[in-house]
C-alpha cells in the first residue's frame, strides 16, 4: 500500500482500501488503494498538485459500463459527488457537472425546451463519463452537442477543451490519462418541452422493454462492429443464456452481461472474452469491448 505519508491533505473525503463493488452496477470487484471524494473543484485540483506524480489517478462515476478486476485499483480512484452534479440552463446551452446523471441533463434540457440531448436519457453514467467515451444512444452521440469540456489534468491545471480538439471517434477521446473530466457545455436547438419529453419518454420505454435494467450488469458490452449489431452477432455465435459461474449473457438483450449473485469480475470478464471468441469463430468479426475493464487481478 501508499504510504499515508505520501496523501496530501485534503478538504475532501479520502479513504484507504475502499471497497469499491458497492459503488458500480455489476457489485463485483476488489478495493481501491484510495478512494477520493473531493469537496469541490479547488481541493481537487490542490490534491493532484500535491500528490506524487508517480501515483495513478483514475475517476469513477455511477460505476455503469465498467468492470473492476477483483485484485483492485493502485493508486487513487477518484469519486465526483454533489458537489460536481450542478445542472443551469441558458438559452440553447447546457452547462453540467461531471457527476450529474445523463437523465439529469436530458430532465433539465426538456424543461428549458432545448431539443437535441433526449438520447441522454439513454445513458445510464454520469455527464463527465459520457464526454470522456464519446457516449451516445438513439442515434447520437456527446460529440454532436458538446461545446467544450472542462478537464483538471494530472498536475492540477484547469483547462477547458473545445470539441475540435477531443479527438472524438466512435465510443473514445483522446483526453490525456490521468485527465478528470469536471463539466462540459452542451448546444442544443430551440424545441417544444412536450415533443422533447415524449421523445425522452420513448427512450425509457424502449430501454425498459429491451434491456436487463433491474439487473446487476454494466450496460452496453461491446462497440457495435462497422455493418453489424454487437447483439446480433452475439445472439447468431449461440451466446444467449450462456454462462460461466455466476456470469451470464442476458436472455433480454444478448449485447448485456449479468451478475446473478455472487459472480467475480474474472468470471464476468472470462463470459465477455469467451463470446468475443465464439463471435469470431461464427461470423470472422471481431467484437471490441465497450465495457471498461480496470484494476488488477485477483
Amino acid at each position: 500500500m501508499t504510504a499515508v505519508a505520501t496523501m496530501p491533505e485534503t478538504r475532501g473525503k479520502l479513504t484507504e482500501g475502499a471497497a469499491l463493488a458497492p459503488l458500480v452496477w455489476f457489485k463485483s470487484g476488489g478495493a481501491a488503494e484510495w478512494l477520493f471524494e473531493p469537496r469541490d473543484i479547488d481541493d481537487l485540483q490542490q490534491f493532484l498538485r500535491d500528490l506524487d506524480p508517480a501515483i495513478a489517478v483514475w475517476p469513477l462515476g455511477l460505476g455503469s459500463n465498467l468492470i473492476i478486476r477483483d485484485g483492485g485499483i493502485r493508486g487513487v480512484v477518484i469519486r465526483l459527488g454533489k458537489a460536481f452534479a450542478g445542472i443551469d440552463a441558458d438559452e440553447m446551452t447546457l452547462r453540467c457537472g461531471a457527476g450529474a446523471p445523463g437523465i439529469s441533463a436530458a430532465s433539465k434540457a426538456r424543461d428549458h425546451g432545448i431539443a437535441g440531448m433526449e438520447f441522454l436519457r439513454g445513458i445510464p453514467g454520469t455527464i463527465g463519463g459520457a464526454v470522456r467515451m464519446n457516449a451516445g444512444a438513439y442515434g447520437r452521440e456527446v460529440c454532436d452537442i458538446l461545446e467544450s469540456a472542462d478537464v483538471i489534468l494530472r498536475n492540477g491545471d484547469l483547462v477547458t477543451i473545445p470539441l475540435a480538439e477531443m479527438g472524438y471517434s466512435y465510443r473514445h477521446s483522446a483526453l490525456p490519462e490521468g485527465a478528470i473530466v469536471v463539466g462540459a457545455t452542451f448546444k442544443g436547438d430551440a424545441g417544444d418541452p412536450a415533443i422533447i419529453g415524449a421523445e425522452m419518454k420513448r427512450i425509457g420505454d424502449e430501454r425498459e422493454a429491451s434491456q436487463p435494467l433491474r439487473s446487476k450488469t454494466g450496460g452496453s458490452t461491446f462497440k457495435n462492429p462497422d455493418g453489424h449489431k454487437a447483439w446480433q452477432l452475439v445472439d447468431e455465435a449461440g451466446c444467449r443464456g450462456l454462462q460461466i459461474g455466476q456470469a451470464q449473457v442476458s436472455e433480454k438483450h444478448c449485447n448485456f452481461l449479468l451478475n446473478l449473485g455472487g459472480a467475480t469480475s474474472a468470471e464476468i470478464e472470462a463470459l465477455g472474452n469467451e463470446v468475443r471468441k465464439r463471435v469470431k469463430e461464427n461470423s470472422g468479426v471481431e467484437l471490441h469491448w465497450e465495457i471498461q475493464r480496470v484494476g488488477e487481478e485477483a
